[in-house]
């Protein structure tokens, strides 16, 4: 899994894999989901992110993971 901020697009892209993308769909404005030959979900991208996330500072970006339950 990758996180790709494009300051220059204002775009941020997630990749969930490498392969190749087959199509992509807008499922809300400027949120386009990338599919695989088997429709499985490979991409997400978000445009107008300066819009989104106003003040957002890109340097500083937290990952967090939720523990399992066991």
């Amino acid at each position: 899994m990758k996180l790709k901020i494009d300051q220059q697009a204002d775009a941020l892209y997630l990749t969930l894999t490498e392969a190749f993308s087959s199509r992509s769909e807008e499922v809300s404005p400027g949120i386009l989901v990338d599919y695989d030959l088997e429709d499985r979900v490979i991409g997400i991208e978000m445009l107008y992110l300066s819009k989104r996330a106003p003040g957002m500072d890109i340097q500083r970006l937290l990952f967090e993971s939720v523990p399992q339950e066991k």
